[in-house]
């Protein structure tokens, strides 16, 4: 199961003092990291208004309980901050293997437990039409082959597809990391001009996210 949350910084924040501003995120990012196996933090403003940073953890689920216990974790490692650190969205599902893709594992499917990351996260909900899912497996195959080809063109750029469907709003969560955002974004504009795009319903908002570390995130939003 990956999470993606997403905060913002309340008022309260900025009005306390930097000491207190210091101390009040150094310890938000120490219980967060708590919570799961693997985190990693990103800073998301000014890329955007709306969010501050993204907070992307990781838990194995080979128990039916995971879900459970990290969501109680993580609401017991934030809740305590809502004064100064305020949720403003997430987005969380599960993996599995593509239904399009005859391989187990992509090369390009990245591994959300690696030990690095690369310095682009670009993250953002996806949900086809009703249209989709009335057309045959084999339509659906055929449609997805010009998808693939073209993602396969930018081999530097990897993907994690996590599965919401029941579980949030929207069907998928698309995640893609990369060394160079222009490249990427040519990616996305190739992607637009194949036939499946037509049965796109939702693929926004659209977040992208910069990788850094604790201290990273404490120099930028300590005030100093």
């Amino acid at each position: 199961m990956v999470h993606y949350a997403l905060f913002s910084f309340h008022d309260n924040y900025w009005k306390a003092s930097v000491d207190d501003r210091k101390h009040t995120l150094r310890s938000f990012l120490k219980h967060v990291q708590e919570a799961s196996k693997k985190t990693w933090f990103y800073q998301v403003y000014p890329a955007q208004t709306k969010f501050d940073f993204l907070v992307w953890s990781t838990v194995e689920c080979e128990e039916a309980s995971a879900p459970t216990e990290f969501m109680a974790a993580f609401a017991h490692a934030t809740n305590s901050f809502r004064e100064f650190i305020t949720p403003v969205q997430n987005f969380w599902g599960v993996t599995k293997p593509s239904q399009y893709s005859k391989a187990k594992r992509s090369a390009q499917e990245l591994d959300p437990f690696e030990d690095t990351r690369k310095p682009y996260f670009i993250v953002y909900p996806f949900t086809k039409t009703a249209d989709w899912y009335m057309k045959s497996r084999e339509e659906r195959q055929e449609l997805m082959n010009s998808h693939i080809k073209i993602g396969k063109s930018f081999p530097d750029i990897t993907q994690l597809l996590l599965y919401s469907f029941g579980l949030q709003d929207q069907e998928f969560i698309v995640s893609y990391e990369t060394d160079l955002l222009p490249q990427f974004s040519d990616l996305v504009y190739e992607l637009r001009m194949t036939e499946a795009r037509i049965f796109t319903l939702i693929d926004t908002p659209i977040i992208t996210a910069f990788l850094q570390t604790p201290e990273g995130l404490m120099k930028l939003f300590s005030g100093k």
